[in-house]
Formats: C-alpha cells, sequence, structure tokens
C-alpha cells in the first residue's frame, strides 16, 4: 500500500473533522426541535401494557436494533422486527397491545409502507421518527417525531450519515426519557446485565461467594495459640473468628497481630484466644451485598471479612480473593 502524503494526510484529517462537524449540527437541530411531541411519545411509551416492536430498513434498521436493546435493556420489554420478514409472517409478533416504533429517513420504504395499513387495521400505536413529516409513515403514525437533517456527511450526499446519527441520538434520548420516568435505578440495570461488571456488584451476595462450613477457621475464648494457629494453617485464610458455644463472634485474630505480638517479645506460649484477640471486629449479614465486602476491607485495609446470619451467628468468611475469583473487584 502507498504510504499517505502530507496533502493527503491534511485531507483526511478536514474530512474526519467536516464530517463530525456536520453530524454534530444534525443533533443540534433535532434537540433544537424537541418538543410537546417527544413528551407525548414518552407517555405513549410508558402506557404500553405489551411491548415496543422496532423496526426499520437498511441503515435505519440497524440504529432500531440498537435502540430495540437500549429500550430492552432499560426496562422497557422491546425487540426488532425486520419490515420484510414481517410482510411474510413475523407480523404475527405484533399484538394489539404493543407499540411500533419505526425508523426511516424517508419515510417511504417500500417494506414499510407495504405493512402500515394492517398494523393500522390491528389497532396498533405507531410511533414514527422520520426525516419527513409528509411521508406515508408519517400520515399512518400516531405520533411523529422529526429527526431531518440538512445534509448528509457523505461528500455526495446519499449514504446515511447525519440522518443515521440523528435517529440513533433521538432513540436514545427517548430511552433515557422513560427510563428516567419509570424510577430505572442501578440495580435494575444490573438485573439486565448480570454478566456484566455492573451485575455481578449488585447482584452477588456474601452468600453466594462466602466459604463456610469447615472452610471457616474458628476457635473458642479458651483456646490456646497452638490451637489457634492450627486452624489458621489448616484454613488458609490468614485469621481467625473466636466465637463462643453459639457461634456468636466476639474476636479475630490476625496473622498480622501474630507478628506484631512476636515483634514486642512477648511470651505467646501461655496465653489464651480471648487474651490475643481484638474484640467485637465488624462483621456482615450473609444478605449483604459481596461489594460492601470488597469496600469494607479498602477502608479497612484488611483481607476478610467474617459473615453472620440473622441471628448474629458466623456462617462464613469471605477474603479479597474469593471476591476476585467471582469477579467483584
Amino acid at each position: 500500500m502507498n504510504a499517505i502524503t502530507p496533502d493527503q494526510h491534511a485531507h483526511i484529517l478536514g474530512l474526519a473533522k467536516h464530517t463530525l462537524a456536520i453530524e454534530s449540527q444534525a443533533i443540534t437541530q433535532v434537540q433544537e426541535r424537541i418538543g410537546q411531541s417527544f413528551v407525548e411519545a414518552v407517555q405513549a411509551i410508558l402506557a404500553v401494557k405489551g411491548r415496543v416492536v422496532v423496526m426499520g430498513m437498511g441503515k435505519s434498521g440497524h440504529i432500531g436494533r440498537k435502540i430495540a436493546a437500549t429500550l430492552a435493556s432499560t426496562g422497557t420489554p422491546a425487540f426488532f422486527v425486520h419490515p420484510a420478514e414481517a410482510s411474510h409472517g413475523d407480523l404475527g409478533m405484533v399484538m394489539r397491545d404493543d407499540l411500533v416504533m419505526a425508523f426511516s429517513n424517508s419515510g417511504e420504504s417500500e417494506e414499510l409502507s407495504a405493512i402500515l395499513p394492517q398494523i393500522k387495521r390491528q389497532g396498533v400505536k405507531l410511533l414514527a421518527i422520520t426525516g419527513n413529516l409528509q411521508s406515508t409513515l408519517a400520515q399512518y403514525a400516531n405520533w411523529v417525531l422529526d429527526s431531518s437533517v440538512e445534509k448528509e456527511a457523505c461528500p455526495m450526499n446519499l449514504a446515511p450519515t447525519a440522518s443515521t446519527t440523528a435517529q440513533l441520538a433521538l432513540g436514545d434520548a427517548l430511552a433515557v426519557a422513560v427510563l428516567d420516568a419509570r424510577g430505572f435505578k442501578q440495580v435494575d440495570f444490573a438485573r439486565s446485565h448480570p454478566g456484566g461488571n455492573l451485575g455481578r456488584r449488585l447482584l452477588t451476595h456474601l452468600a453466594d461467594v462466602m466459604r463456610t462450613g469447615e472452610n471457616i477457621a474458628s476457635v473458642s475464648l479458651t483456646a490456646g495459640l497452638t490451637e489457634l494457629m492450627r486452624e489458621m494453617s489448616q484454613k488458609g485464610l490468614g485469621s481467625t473468628a473466636i466465637v463462643d458455644m453459639n457461634r456468636h463472634v466476639l474476636g479475630i485474630f490476625t496473622d498480622g497481630d501474630l507478628r506484631r505480638l512476636v515483634e514486642k517479645g512477648i511470651d505467646l506460649r501461655e496465653l489464651t484466644a480471648q487474651q490475643i484477640m481484638h474484640p467485637n471486629p465488624t462483621t456482615l449479614r450473609d444478605t449483604a451485598l459481596a461489594a460492601e465486602a470488597a469496600e469494607l476491607m479498602e477502608q479497612k485495609r484488611i483481607t476478610s471479612v467474617l459473615v453472620v446470619n440473622d441471628k448474629n451467628e458466623l456462617c462464613g468468611v469471605v477474603n479479597s480473593n474469593d471476591l476476585m475469583r467471582a469477579k467483584v473487584i
């Protein structure tokens, strides 16, 4: 491949900046036209008893797929139906309680226009996002949002560029306005994204990741140092809980505590767990989010947290390695 000349370099950068300027202007123009019709469109989506069925041909179809995915992930049941496939049976997916959201810059797409009469006969409401307010699509629609642009960023003014940017921005604006009106929160978003980082942080509880049963290091108040160290070593946690006969947490002892006692030259042979433990350590409920344990560890500069149940009994322990394996941190 031939190297880019200095003149070509300047031309490429100039064209890129020109494209971004045109598309930025297109979004600004859409923003300036936002008004009552947008509010009515949001109200229409909120009132849907069924699903939002998004349609569009060509590049508008690609935008429609993205907006359908955004709506579905932010609390509005939505899916995409290809207009050409709708003419051959897929229109059966559209029910009376649904709302069709159709994207088309010209508003005259043959495949979309062909199914508009049937959508109307079914009594399905139609929201049009189009660059042509006089189009067939606009005439059939119950609500129309203007996504028109002065020109495309394409030098030939042919390839959908600025027009699809305007459609995308308008669709995103609808999705954001709707999710806000629904009171959609982080935890709701996490439920739709259980495999993502946010989902793991907001849906993973300590009960899902903590060590339980024989994997918990614990001793009684009267345990000697030998027993205490054996328990810590066997469980490999670097700490052990000190509990009473009912498994209530009374204290904790860590390998760091041992190191500090040794450095002070204290004779540890006759000491009990009660004498060397840190009393009343911070604990978390098993119903707490694993992310809370991560925050607590960072705040207190510790590597493990004891977990208790609703009876305040020791039921688990979690350390930073457990949280890393669960991808919470």
